[in-house]
């Protein structure tokens, strides 16, 4: 992605996401109008009852569902494995409600973690507001199968109501880590490429860092999922010429499966 491109999408992500204005879709009801006005007249002269107008202009110009997002492509595959994987009981850190959540909850129970209150009734979902920045008492060992998927970016930048600390996201991985029982897995997804902040909405992470941190607390790296713009997925070889190409790269989507080693097995060198 170049520059320009960069800023005119980063231009319009900041109006419609933050500012409810979204050029493209205005521009597409413009272009529906006058298809709107013609159907309407052609529908009103074979329609004799009652007719009110609530117009939906941009429709006709959009594909049946979005198949290209990396939350799409995220919230699928990792539901997929853990389907394939039947753990004793998940955890979810954070992640989204409407989307992975939901899927696991299809065929399975959840429990989900969150710094936010959440007080909806979902079968299959049980809800918990925690904030991961700090220790869980009492829950060391707690599940054998651990999700958190465009979450871990977010913590230590107050976005969501959480206090605002650089390290936010080290303690947060820590603290998720603990939960975990040996052997057990853990599946986390984050922005990744050229390091640093984009205050206060994420942060984009050097792939290299996530897998040295991670391996800080006892977790070993046996997949990387990589999903770039327009849904296009790679699993790329897990080499330092990979990782760091990966590092040089505007933004990609991250998705992590780690496995948890016992503390006899820290001193294992390779980290992937």
């Amino acid at each position: 992605m170049n520059r320009v491109t960069y800023i005119v999408r980063r231009v319009a992500w900041i109006l419609s996401a933050q500012l409810g204005i979204d050029p493209r879709t205005t521009l597409r009801s413009l272009r529906g109008l006058p298809r709107y006005i013609r159907d309407l007249f052609r529908y009103r002269a074979r329609y004799t009852g009652r007719l009110e107008l609530l117009p939906c202009l941009h429709d006709w110009y959009e594909e049946g569902g979005t198949t290209k997002s990396e939350y799409f492509w995220q919230d699928l595959l990792v539901a997929r494995m853990i389907f394939g994987a039947q753990p004793e009981r998940h955890v979810d850190i954070g992640s989204r409600v409407d989307g992975f959540v939901a899927h696991v909850a299809s065929f399975r129970e959840i429990e989900v973690f969150d710094v936010r209150p959440n007080t909806a009734k979902v079968p299959g979902v049980t809800f918990r507001q925690a904030d991961l920045m700090n220790p869980i008492s009492g829950m060391d060992g707690y599940c054998d199968s651990l999700s958190c998927l465009h979450a871990l970016e977010h913590f230590g930048l107050g976005r969501y109501g959480d206090p605002v600390s650089p390290l936010g996201f080290e303690h947060g991985l820590r603290n998720m880590v603990a939960l975990l029982r040996t052997k057990g897995v853990f599946y986390v997804s984050v922005p990744i490429g050229t390091d640093r902040v984009e205050f206060n909405a994420h942060r984009v992470f050097d792939p290299r860092a996530i897998i040295k941190l991670a391996a800080q607390h006892l977790l070993k790296l046996s997949t990387l999922i990589v999903v770039h713009s327009e849904g296009k997925i790679e699993t790329p070889v897990l080499d330092e010429a990979q990782l760091s190409n990966i590092a040089s790269q505007r933004y990609a989507l991250g998705i992590f499966v780690f496995h948890k080693r016992s503390r006899t097995q820290s001193g294992d060198a390779n980290v992937l």
